[in-house]
């Protein structure tokens, strides 16, 4: 018996050792084939995050170029803005010399009329003179009459060359734009009545330009 039990015991340990292997494989496969779906899980949470990573690049790739694009789009107005700036400066100036000289034109327009006026009117004193001188001694009145009247004519004709025209009254319609009414006297008649009975000092105009109001009397 204590033979049989003796080779018995190496029998059972090669079968525990087996058993032990048999148990060690399981848990090696079994531990496989846990680790095997966690890989698998890790590979898809990386696939899942590289995608993430991705969408995070081209957030901020989107990002860094909306900036350039801003930086671009405001250097771009800061151009515009100073070639405007330099235009409204140049024509500024432009208009501030077109300013200066048309005032400067204008001054020396009314210095050269009044100059062509008087140039033109000196002649007529000149008449006015030689007819004061010649008057002194002369007695026929006819003569001297005629001599006022050329001197008159040549001022009349002046006075054309100038455009300078008189303003008609006398049995005209009042009119405000043309006649300023000194005082009213009763009509001589129904017909005269608002019309101009008198003049007492003659209007004058150049073209259609009133220099003098004609002074008058309205009948009523």
């Amino acid at each position: 018996m204590e033979e049989n039990e003796k080779n018995l015991e190496p029998q059972n340990e090669e079968i525990n050792q087996t058993e032990n292997q048999e148990t060690d494989n399981l848990s090696t496969e079994a531990a496989a084939t846990e680790e095997e779906p966690k890989a698998e899980e890790a590979t898809e949470n990386e696939k899942k995050e590289e995608p993430k990573k991705e969408e995070k690049r081209g957030f901020f790739g989107k990002k860094n170029n909306k900036e350039d694009e801003l930086k671009k789009k405001i250097e771009e107005l800061e151009i515009q803005k100073k070639e405007l700036n330099e235009k409204f400066l140049h024509l500024y100036s432009e208009f501030d010399n077109y300013k200066k000289r048309t005032n400067r034109e204008k001054l020396e327009l009314l210095d050269t009329a009044s100059e062509k006026v008087i140039v033109n009117i000196l002649p007529i004193i000149d008449d006015f003179e030689r007819a004061i001188k010649a008057n002194e001694n002369l007695e026929d009145i006819q003569v001297i009459k005629e001599g006022f009247s050329l001197i008159y004519n040549k001022m009349l004709q002046l006075l054309n060359r100038f455009d300078v025209t008189e303003i008609s009254a006398k049995g005209e319609v009042f009119d405000t734009d043309l006649h300023e009414a000194v005082t009213h006297f009763p009509a001589p008649t129904e017909e005269e009545k608002g019309k101009v009975i008198d003049v007492t000092e003659k209007g004058y105009k150049i073209k259609e330009k009133v220099i003098r109001y004609a002074k008058v009397v309205v009948g009523q």
